[in-house]
């Protein structure tokens, strides 16, 4: 027998430098590790006379890297070259993908009482009295191993991330998920949990990312959760504004059910997932840069100069119930129009529709003077469990009952939304796999039942059938035919139904002309259209699309010339008040945004 030859292989190395204003932190550590986890072999970070595990992500926030900072990447193993050489770029990437967080400006003030300065974490104003944020942690019998727990939390924070992708702050929940992951490694129990917990707090201590402290708090949080503790947080029921050190991110949601009017800080930092997360919610708030040295009574707080006013004069009152009005005076402008016409100053009337996804969304959308349905999303009936033919009737029913214009998407599974219930095969490239319509060749009873609800559903309103992902005349005459003899073996009239399609697939731009002949209306569906012109998977760990690029206007303006049906936008760019003016340039007169967005978007509309 043969002696096996024993492999040698000589560690490769890079130096890199942290360019980021922020460091080295939690978002692009998480991007980075998950990426060198992909790599067999060994890949290490050295810095300052310190070595850690570029695929832990604890292990990198560690080195608490600031801007400036160099640092030698090496790695060992078979795949050492093509790790270097790919971690390099992603680095890179990572950095360049990193803008400097604005200051927002401070408006002058002049306050008669005195004042604490700090920096706006979001801005408006308030005016009430303090109250001082407590929790009580209460254990009771576990309710779950730790290993159930950890797996729970991890769901909880990629179900978090899935609901809110179209936000800004989503990636928050990603990056906490690969943290929690990383920390978990190697643990049994939460003992050994909160051990590592701690010293992980300890090594961030007086470091660049002692911020990130909060995360480390918030994980260990959802564990206790998921194991049985208990986190009583008693709140005024009257309006209040809060006083903190600081907040965890999953403590942000709690006060959003609340009755708070602002909130004060005293530890963390604009630029942390609490900061962003306070940012989204749109509660006033502010970063102090010394303590208050008392916590009670009436106070302003003005996250537009950056100060709370102690001890308030009636003058300081006046002033700062006259910003508030002005305020005030603005939204309610907003919300007061909101179920007027958008009409653009030459007097041309823009539709604005909705985008939902459940009935409580429907509901709301109306509310906010939504004139219709552009997108209702039908993915939300199917998440957990395959409905049966009577409870979506029931669903849809309940939705096309609030409005007279309905456009609702067949079921748009796969890429990065999967169902428990269906094995779509494991695929190299899931965003160009079986996606949308293409369910037609793997689910057709899954779809035939859908269309059936549907057009039950429907009875004798003027509903829109869309299908998503076509990329073929042939692909949309197939669908369409399927859901012809759907109605037909099932007995159902639906003549008052129309069909139409996404355009979200860049071959369809090259067809439009044949699709003309076959189709009633068009749907553009921006957020794939720039995910697929520009080949570019849209929830990539480092790769981004510019939402404004000229390529994606010149893409719609095509569109716009060559069709002869109508046509809708119903991507997330449509929702940007800075693309509206643009937007309408192309051609296009039919909106379909968040419910929330509806005013603004409308009062948008009316300053172009």
């Amino acid at each position: 027998m043969k002696p096996l030859r024993r492999l040698f292989y000589k560690p490769l190395s890079s130096t890199l430098t942290v360019t980021s204003i922020n460091g080295f932190h939690l978002r692009p550590a998480a991007k980075f590790a998950t990426e060198a986890k992909q790599f067999l072999c060994d890949i290490h970070i050295e810095f300052d006379q310190k070595s850690v595990n570029a695929k832990a992500v604890n292990a990198i926030l560690s080195l608490n890297l600031d801007r400036d900072d160099t640092f030698t990447l090496t790695a060992h193993g078979k795949d050492a070259k093509k790790a270097i050489e790919m971690l390099r770029d992603t680095f890179e990437m990572l950095m360049n993908s990193e803008s400097d967080p604005k200051q927002i400006e401070k408006r002058s003030t002049s306050y008669q009482s005195s004042t604490l300065s700090g920096e706006i974490i979001s801005e408006g104003i308030a005016v009430g009295s303090l109250y001082r944020f407590t929790v009580r942690e209460v254990a009771h019998a576990s309710l779950c191993s730790f290993e159930e727990a950890l797996k729970e939390s991890a769901a909880e924070l990629e179900r978090l991330y899935s609901h809110s992708k179209k936000d800004a702050d989503a990636h928050i929940y990603l990056a906490q998920k690969a943290l929690l992951l990383s920390l978990a490694e190697g643990i049994d129990t939460l003992e050994d949990f909160i051990a590592r917990i701690e010293a992980e707090k300890e090594g961030l201590k007086n470091g660049r990312h002692a911020t990130k402290i909060a995360d480390l708090n918030d994980l260990l949080y959802r564990i206790k959760k998921q194991m049985g503790y208990d986190y009583q947080v008693s709140l005024p029921k009257t309006p209040f504004i809060l006083s903190a050190d600081d907040l965890l991110p999953s403590q942000i949601k709690i006060l959003e059910n609340s009755t708070v009017l602002g909130v004060v800080l005293t530890n963390g930092s604009p630029t942390s997932h609490t900061a962003i997360l306070l940012r989204a919610s749109g509660i006033p708030s502010l970063l102090l840069d010394n303590p208050m040295k008392r916590e009670e009574g009436k106070v302003i707080l003005d996250a537009y100069s950056g100060v709370i006013v102690l001890k308030p004069s009636p003058q300081d009152l006046i002033l700062a119930f006259k910003r508030q009005n002005e305020d005030d005076k603005f939204q309610f402008e907003i919300h007061q129009n909101r179920f007027k016409p958008a009409l653009t100053k030459k007097g041309e009337k823009i539709n604005l529709f909705a985008n939902v996804s459940d009935l409580a969304s429907a509901r709301e959308a109306k509310e906010e003077g939504a004139e219709g349905i552009g997108l209702l999303r039908s993915e939300f009936l199917f998440k957990t469990h395959k409905p049966i033919i009577r409870d979506q009737v029931k669903a849809y029913r309940e939705i096309f009952d609030l409005f007279e214009d309905v456009t609702v998407r067949t079921l748009d599974v796969g890429g990065d939304k999967a169902l428990p219930y269906i094995d779509i095969l494991k695929e190299q490239n899931p965003f160009l796999g079986i996606r949308g319509i293409r369910l037609l060749k793997t689910e057709p009873k899954l779809i035939e039942e859908q269309l059936e609800a549907i057009f039950l559903a429907a009875e004798n309103r003027p509903i829109k059938v869309m299908f998503p992902m076509i990329s073929t005349p042939e692909e949309f005459s197939e669908a369409k035919s399927f859901a012809l003899n759907v109605a037909l073996e099932k007995d159902i009239s639906i003549d008052n139904l129309r069909f139409g399609m996404m355009i979200e697939v860049p071959s369809v731009l090259f067809a439009l002309r044949e699709f003309n002949e076959l189709v009633d209306f068009y749907s553009i569906g921006t957020n794939d259209l720039a995910q697929y012109l520009f080949a570019i998977e849209r929830t990539h760990p480092t790769l981004k699309i510019d939402p404004a690029s000229p390529i994606l206007f010149d893409a719609i303006r095509h569109v716009m010339r060559e069709s002869t049906k109508p046509v809708s936008l119903c991507g997330e760019l449509a929702g940007d008040t800075r693309a509206i003016p643009q937007l309408l340039e192309t051609g296009i007169r039919t909106l379909s945004v968040s419910g929330k967005r509806i005013g603004q978007i409308k009062n948008k509309v009316r300053d172009v």
